[in-house]
Order: structure tokens, then sequence, then C-alpha cells
């Protein structure tokens, strides 16, 4: 990079490069596609283009972002500010210009297509006894002749028309004790929190009070407003967690602490401001009032879940890998910056291990495998996989660092779930010509009017889902080999298999943006399914079995992928495909399940301590594995079942030439290691 030129990263699309000193930030996150709405062409009159310069060292990125790398505030932006229609901290894209290098966060409402959150509600019978419950009283008038207090009164009004124990009431609820009671002829409707404590206070009578559920991603967050007499979910809220911006995976966010003092304060600042946030619009979309929220379930990774509680998180960035606490916690709102009732309390689940956390908890009290006669494996798909199997008689829990590919990053052209973005691939295996689905547009590629439906989308990367099926199906077309090689198909000339550099490269779409998958994608994706694989396969180990009979993915990513195409590459081990499915957002159903059934979070306390931690990166044969699950999909395991839906490719015999070659490399490789 030259002296006149600056580098730029945006978030949370991971998008970056080199622009001449003075360009502005609107026109760098054009040039790199960058989702940044802008109407008025860049004349500062539509403000649609506000973005978050950050300040710190990003070390994975090598880049020192600072507000001073940005040219001064505009004559539009002071006006805007003191019109507070700029918020504190923000910048117009067209107006600012980057002097320096920076990281630039693009907030959800300045993105013209928004972030596609996929972990919708999923149904689940629960049977409603929750930690809060309403009861209606009246008490009787005072007497001069037999003075009692109004508390007292409403005590002994509980105890004789409820039959419950002599509860307390909090301070601040005993201040609105009498005006609630002027307001309905003596009568008030009290809201008791675990049967010991009187945490809210309504004049006359009152039928509904609610809670929240929230799972709480490192990529995004999902609400759920619940009625907390019926159950009902009536009403979801999610976003992007703003902590992207501080790195787009845990340990980059633990560095970021590390190196920027005050980091663990502002990390935590964004995520509870974004709770407030997703409290607002589930309670606007409810038609209820924010005072109404009276219960909050959480469930985390272990870091997400420090950083929210305000814990400092960098003891988990390295072994052995400390916990501050692992128990059940429960606050009032207030003390961690949640503005709702004065007496909302906030429920964390137990973490398991320093890379197991409470969303695994979720999981296993929304899916019971401490319940089944068969031997079940839960996956959890994201920058880290968490892995739980076992049945009634054991369970084992392990994280596997599988990095963010399967999240789009890593990849060439890959992107997160928005639309546009390529989320089906199927490849004719005698043309290999490719037709694709996009999200936003519910007709394939090759349709007669994909042009005309996807026009307003367009198709501007490969997710997740994607990028598991074309590297699938570019496997069972003879696109690339076992060991994940692209090559050139024997007879099948194709002008999708590109020369790229030394290696080849295959064009998926080649329209207004060029999208092709690289030999670089591919290992990228190799090497995060390895991970997983190699975990899972010691687990297997340590139950001792030699095959799980139920698979369930779990999580966003596990919800939309092809379970087939999963196995194909061998995410997964072999299974009956009858038996391997998705379970939907289990983290979130076992938040919703801690919210509306109480005894669940004693009945979870009760199950963690039982599960056996197996700690990958202490396993000698984690690595062994590891190799072994490179190949597609796998090096030795035959997958028999899956050989019954699909033809997997015979691997070609090795030339006798790379045979020669690869017995003197290992030669080679083991005099080194005498020689050591």
């Amino acid at each position: 990079m030259s002296d006149d030129e600056v580098n730029v990263l945006f978030m949370p699309s991971g998008l970056r490069g080199q622009f001449p000193t003075g360009t502005t930030i609107l026109q760098a996150a054009q040039r790199l596609g960058v989702d940044l709405e802008s109407i008025c062409g860049g004349q500062g009159q539509c403000r649609k283009c506000q973005v978050l310069p950050q300040q710190g060292e990003f070390a994975k990125h090598g880049i020192t972002s600072r507000v001073e790398h940005l040219s001064a505030f505009t004559e539009t932006e002071k006006h805007l500010q003191s019109k507070n229609r700029l918020k504190e901290g923000r910048r117009l894209g067209c107006n600012a210009r980057m002097l320096g290098d920076l990281v630039v966060d693009v907030p959800e409402e300045s993105q013209q297509h928004k972030q596609h959150i996929a972990k919708a509600v999923t149904a689940y019978d629960i049977q409603v006894q929750p930690a809060l419950h309403l009861f209606t009283v009246t008490l009787s008038e005072p007497d001069m002749h037999a003075p009692m207090s109004d508390k007292r009164r409403l005590q002994q009004a509980l105890i004789r028309q409820h039959n419950l124990p002599l509860l307390d009431c909090e301070l601040s609820q005993l201040r609105l004790l009498q005006p609630a009671l002027e307001k309905a002829a003596r009568q008030v409707t009290v809201a008791v929190y675990q049967f010991e404590k009187i945490i809210a206070v309504w004049p006359g009578e009152k039928k509904q009070v609610y809670g929240m559920a929230v799972d709480l991603g490192s990529t995004t967050i999902a609400a759920q407003l619940c009625s907390l007499v019926s159950g009902e979910v009536i009403a979801t809220a999610d976003s992007m967690n703003p902590q992207i911006r501080f790195g787009e995976d845990l340990m980059s966010r633990v560095s970021y602490v590390m190196m920027n003092e005050g980091g663990d304060v502002a990390m935590t600042q964004v995520v509870r401001e974004a709770f407030n946030q997703l409290a607002k619009r589930a309670a606007k979309t409810a038609g209820i009032g924010l005072d109404e929220i009276l219960d909050i379930t959480v469930v985390a990774n272990p870091i997400m879940h420090h950083l929210f509680l305000g814990i400092d998180p960098t003891p988990l960035g390295g072994a052995p890998f400390t916990l501050t606490t692992d128990q059940t916690q429960v606050l009032r709102a207030a003390e961690i910056d949640i503005f709702l009732h004065a007496e909302t309390r906030v429920c964390t689940l137990p973490c398991i291990a320093g890379h197991i956390g409470a969303d695994t908890a979720g999981v296993i009290l929304s899916e019971r495998p401490d319940l089944s006669e068969d031997y079940l494996l839960l996956v959890d798909v994201g920058t880290n996989a968490e892995i739980v199997l076992g049945n009634r008689n054991r369970l084992l829990a392990a994280s596997s660092p599988t990095g963010p590919a399967f999240e789009g990053a890593q990849i060439s052209a890959g992107q997160r779930a928005a639309p546009g973005a390529i989320e089906r691939v199927r490849i004719d295996a005698d043309t290999l010509e490719p037709r694709f689905r996009v999200i936003g547009c519910d007709v394939w590629s090759d349709h007669p009017e994909f042009a005309e439906k996807s026009a307003k989308v367009g198709v501007s990367g490969i997710c997740g889902s994607g990028i598991i099926e074309v590297a699938a199906e570019m496997f069972l077309a003879g696109i690339i080999d076992q060991d994940g090689v692209i090559g050139v198909v024997e007879g099948k000339a194709s002008p999708r298999i590109i020369e790229d550099g030394r290696t080849w490269s295959y064009l998926l779409h080649d329209g207004e943006k060029v999208l092709k998958v690289t030999q670089n994608d591919i290992r990228a994706i190799q090497l995060a399914k390895a991970a997983l694989h190699a975990g899972t396969r010691l687990l297997i180990d340590y139950m001792g079995i030699e095959k799980v009979d139920r698979i369930g993915f779990a999580g966003a990513f596990g919800s939309h992928i092809d379970v087939k195409y999963a196995m194909v590459l061998g995410l997964i081990p072999d299974c009956n495909l009858d038996y391997v499915g998705s379970v939907g957002n289990a983290a979130g159903t076992g938040a919703r399940i801690a919210l509306l059934n109480f005894p669940s979070r004693v009945e979870i306390g009760e199950i963690l301590p039982r599960v056996e931690k197996i700690e990958t990166a202490l396993e000698a044969k984690f690595q062994e594995y590891f190799i072994e699950a490179m190949a597609l999909p796998h090096k030795i395991d035959p997958y028999t079942e899956l050989s019954k839906v699909v033809n997997i490719p015979v691997p070609k015999p090795k030339a006798a030439s790379d045979a020669a070659g690869s017995e003197t490399s290992r030669r080679s490789s083991r005099r080194r290691r005498s020689r050591v």
C-alpha cells in the first residue's frame, strides 16, 4: 500500500479494501459492494448512509482505527446533529472522508438489504409454570380501632384469599401500594416472583403479564415475547449483535478487550442497548407497555454471557478457559441497564465449561438427550460448534473451532444471510451448469422470470447454506475430488472451470457481480468441517459406540442447510438420513422453556453437573481425526448409509509419480523429525 492509500474494513459484512486518501466512506462502500443505503446520490439529504467509525486496535485485521482518521464534521453533519438526526458517534458516509485506516460499522437501519436472521420460533409444548404469578386481592378498610399497615393487610389478604406464604414486598412497589388502593376501591393485583416476593403492584384487576426469552448469539440476538399466563409467543424481534464491529468471532472480541482499555465495557454497553431496542420493538408489535415485561431469560455462549453480565471475558481467551461463574444468575434488569419495569428480573441460564455455554444448556433443555434411549448427537454450528452426545445414561459435550466459514466469512464470495445471497445450489452432473436460488426470490436462476423477480435483491454472494450445497454439488459432479482439489473433469469440457493463478475455480454466477468458488474457499470449508467431524468422533470414542442413532442440527444454520449435503461433505458422521434433521432454534427454545416453566430452571441446574466436558484441544487423537476428516466425505469411513441415497464418487487411484512423490515427502518428513 502506498503512503496516500488507506485501509478500510466494513462490519458486519467483513468486506475490506484500499482506497486513496480522501475517498468518502460511501464511495468505498459502493466500490466494495457493501450494503450501505443512499437514495440521494451522496448529497447528504436522505441521511440513510449513517455509519459508526470504530476506535481501537483490531489486531486480527491489522488495522488501528481512530475517529481522527476521518475528515472534520461538515456543516451538513453539524446541522443534523443539532436536530438529533445524526446519532452520537455516527458520520454520514457521503460526507466523511478517510484520512487513515478505519474499521466502519454499518448499522442495521443503514443497510438497504437488512440481515436475514433465521431464528424463527420453534413449536414446543411447554407446561406453563412461570416464576412470576398474578394475584388479585381486595384489602379491608383502615380501622383506627385495629391499626394495621396496608402492607400487612396485603400480606394477610394473600394468605387468606390465595393460600400464599408470608411475602415481602419490594420498596419500590410499597411506594405504589396506597395510590393503587385509592384508585380501585382497595383492590390491587400483585406480581409474585418465585412465591417469595411481591415485585409489582397495579390498581384493580390485571390479567396479563409478559416475559422475554433471549438467545444472545455472537452474530445475532433473537427475542421471543411471551404471555406468562397463556405461554403464547405474542411477538418476536431480532437483530445483528452490535459487538460484530469489535470482531466477527469470539476470540477476536477477547483480543480486542486485551488490546483496548475499556473494550469490554464498550461491548457490554452495546449489547445491553441492543436488548433495550429489541424489547421496545417487541412491545410495540404486541401493543403492550415496556413495564409489563417482568421476567427475562437469557442463553448465550460463555464469552457473550460474561460480557452481557459485565464480567471480564479475557480468562476465557486462553487455557484453562476459566469461567467466572457457571451458575444461574438472577438480577434486577436495571442493575444491568435493561430498562423495563423497576423490578423486572433477568435470569441467565448456567454455563457448562469455558467453551460450552448457556446456549448449549438451552439446547439440552429443549431436546432432553438425558431422557433418550437412543444415542442422540446435537450439533449447533457457529464460529464454534457446540456438540452434545448422549442418552439417559451418559452425556458428553465438546466445542470444536469451526471458524466463521459456514457463516460466509473466509469465503471469497461469502456473505451473511441477506436478500440476494445464494442459499440453494444444484449442478448438472453432465453439463456442469449450475442453477441457484437467492434469499428474497422464490424462483431458481434457470426460471424464465428469474431476472425480473430477483431484480430487487440482485445476486450478491453466497451464504452458509449455499456454501455447503455448492461444495457438495461440486464433489458429486466430480469438479472436486475426495481431497477437495478443483480440476478439469475428464470428458466434460466446461467454461465453468476456469484457471485461477496456480489453481482452478468454479464459476457459479457470471453476472453483474461475478461469483466463483475458489480452491481457497474449498480449503476453508474442509478445515471447518474437519474440525467439527473430529470433535464428534472424539465424543463417539468416549461414549464407546460405533455410530449414533439420531442427529439434530440446532440454530439458524441448522435450520437452513440440507442435511444430505452436510453429510456429503462429512460435517457429521454417517447416519440414516431419516433420523437426521433440524431441531430449530433449540437454544432459543430452551430459553423459552426456562421462561415459562420455572421448575425447568432448577432441572437444568441438576442436569449440567452430569455433563462430561471433553476438551478437544487436549486430545491426542484430535489431529489424527482432523486429517482423516479433511477428505470428502471422509478418508476412512465408507458412509454406507449416505451411499444408499447418493452416488458417492469413487476416489481415483493416485498416479505412480504422485505416489512416489508422496512417499519421498513422507521419508523426508521422517528424516526431519528424527533430526529434531
